[in-house]
């Protein structure tokens, strides 16, 4: 495959939304072909799984919540990032593998190797050239400063003590992967939006 697969990583409430619609004005005004998707989600199948993984009307174990990702992801890969990435295209997806590890692996306690062994078949060695992860504890997030809170939010509804491990997961999974570029969040979005092109630059991703 010809294209460029980066994703985007972090803790809730850090600022990775706007660092990915800053991204895509930067990639359409500079002429670089890119789609840009999310997960769980990006296509009809993996949003209804979303609907239902972020909705609080349910309890869902740990490893159900891992393979409900991981059949969405499934259908993400096939149907959007690998037909794109065979036509050349950037690929940028808010969240992706690294997630299910940081949260259903560290978080929920599966561990490492049973996320990869239960997503193994659905990524089938699609992996991320490149993935920055915004590096900020979701204790000082910018939602958390704000006093912003999602209701509706069954994930972004856990404990501090959850989300505390998602940090640690991704803090281990960035300290051990050379594709992961990590980026300490200013309170200035250009500026972290400059870093963030500066480093996907310097790694070949985009121009």
């Amino acid at each position: 495959m010809s294209g460029k697969f980066i994703t985007f990583e972090g803790c809730e409430g850090v600022g990775k939304s706007t660092q990915l619609r800053l991204l895509k004005d930067y990639l359409e005004k500079t002429s670089q072909p890119a789609i840009f998707t999310r997960e769980p989600g990006g296509t009809e199948v993996a949003e209804a799984v979303r609907s239902l993984l972020l909705s609080s009307v349910y309890k869902i174990s740990p490893m159900v919540e891992a393979y409900l990702f991981a059949t969405a992801r499934a259908d993400h890969i096939a149907r959007v990032i690998k037909p794109a990435l065979e036509r050349g295209e950037i690929v940028v997806c808010d969240r992706y593998l690294d997630s299910s590890i940081a949260y259903q692996g560290y978080a929920r306690g599966l561990g490492y190797d049973k996320v990869l062994e239960v997503n193994a078949a659905a990524v089938n060695r699609c992996l991320p050239d490149c993935t920055v992860f915004i590096d900020m504890d979701p204790a000082m997030s910018w939602r958390k400063q704000n006093g912003k809170h999602i209701i509706n939010d069954r994930i972004e509804n856990e404990s501090k003590e959850f989300h505390s491990k998602v940090y640690e997961g991704y803090k281990s999974i960035a300290a051990d992967n050379p594709r992961f570029v990590s980026v300490v969040p200013s309170a200035d979005k250009l500026e972290t939006h400059r870093n963030i092109i500066k480093l996907l630059k310097e790694k070949g991703m985009i121009s």
